[in-house]
């Protein structure tokens, strides 16, 4: 049932509490994304078989990055500590991030060097003394340039960091301004957000129609307008931060998990039905912020999910590691298996159950050898580090509500 945000009370650990659960759903998100890239893969001979995946598949990954993005701003905003300076901030998320990116980059650059076999149906094999084929995937700076020659290229899932840097550049900022508001103006900030994701599909029509995405009827300027262009999907990580300051104030709405789990499986078979550029955020970012706020009460309650248990925790733990390398992991095994072959559904099935083994171990190694020496090495803060600024004690509305 859903409440109205001022009758809640604040979580009795709000931002100083780990959030167990939403670590878990990462990965979760991250098996969604996995999902929506082994349905294009065409492994399963039967053309039922392929068609259900296809069709079931067809908007995993879009959502999973769209819970991604909120999510990044959420607990960005939920863990921001009291006096951190904007540098040790930046220098804290690129440790995160660049290594495993550029772990990644230098393995597609050797496979594809050595071999010719590329990644993505934009790629070339490119070569040393032509920058413009490699340098913006390296600088992550692939997704400001709506030519899919460009954000498509190098390790494909890496367009979405692209987005993150410049979450992350934006966000002291971005935090200073919502720490000023009261609950309404938060509120307000969360309609925007909401209005503008729902609105930018019909938008990204004033874009040209030509040239079209290889594998959907759709413009590519258009898609990337709303898929990948980094200022577009600021606006879910607005949202993710508007929402974490609500929730830390005690302002959400009382909607539990139990109830944001049918919402967001509502608005995904919705995105099945709709045009695909609706299908990559607009028909599921209400349920996923939702959800998002639900399952961060539940940890800092102290009550937790059945996604704050050890295994789901680890597996959120290397999450980033496994969506660096499970794109890589399904086209590199298709190849030296036979690419455009596929296979009866219980070889499929088999095949399947290796790849994400194969992903999941290459996770585990990537998490191990490169991100958490990095985040050892580069992302520790001074232990005398001053200011990302406190929140307002206050930030309930300014003009109290009259009792009728």
């Amino acid at each position: 049932m859903l409440e109205k945000a001022g009758t809640e009370r604040p979580p009795a650990a709000a931002g100083q509490s780990r959030l167990p659960s939403l670590t878990g759903a990462r990965f979760l998100a991250a098996l969604g994304v996995f999902a929506y890239h082994l349905s294009r893969e065409g492994v399963f001979a039967d053309p039922g078989v392929d068609k259900a995946l296809r069709y079931w598949a067809s908007a995993a990954g879009a959502v999973g990055v769209s819970f991604f993005f909120v999510l990044s701003g959420f607990v960005l905003t939920w863990s921001a500590r009291p006096g951190q300076r904007a540098r040790t901030f930046w220098r804290r998320r690129v440790a995160k991030i660049y290594p495993n990116h550029l772990a990644t980059f230098v393995l597609v650059a050797v496979v594809t060097w050595s071999t010719g076999v590329v990644v993505s149906a934009y790629q070339a094999p490119p070569a040393l003394t032509d920058p413009s084929s490699w340098l913006p995937n390296l600088l992550l700076l692939q997704s400001w340039s709506p030519d899919a020659r460009i954000f498509m290229t190098g390790n494909p899932v890496s367009w979405s960091l692209s987005c993150e840097l410049l979450f992350y550049l934006s966000f002291p900022l971005l935090h200073r301004a919502l720490l000023r508001l009261d609950s309404r103006r938060l509120w307000a900030v969360v309609g925007v957000c909401t209005a503008v994701v729902l609105l930018l599909p019909a938008l990204a029509g004033l874009l040209p129609e030509r040239p079209q995405l290889p594998f959907a009827p759709i413009g590519e300027a258009r898609y990337w307008f709303v898929y990948a262009f980094p200022l577009t999907r600021a606006v879910e990580f607005l949202l993710g931060m508007a929402a974490a300051r609500l929730v830390m104030a005690g302002r959400w709405v009382r909607v539990p998990a139990s109830a944001a789990l049918p919402l967001l499986a509502a608005g995904y078979v919705l995105a099945l039905h709709l045009p695909v550029l609706y299908a990559q955020a607009a028909a599921t970012v209400i349920p996923l912020t939702l959800l998002i706020g639900a399952l961060a009460r539940r940890d800092a309650d102290g009550r937790g999910s059945a996604l704050s248990g050890r295994t789901f925790v680890w597996l959120g733990e290397v999450s980033f590691a496994f969506y660096m390398v499970h794109r890589l992991v399904l086209i590199y095994g298709h190849h030296l298996l036979g690419y455009g072959r596929g296979w009866a559904l219980p070889q499929a099935l088999a095949l399947t159950a290796a790849a994400f083994a194969l992903a999941l171990l290459g996770s585990w190694l990537l998490y191990r050898a490169v991100e958490i020496p990095a985040m050892r090495k580069f992302g520790r803060s001074p232990a005398t580090a001053p200011a990302v600024p406190r929140p307002r004690a206050e930030v309930r509305p300014r003009v109290p509500e009259r009792n009728p």
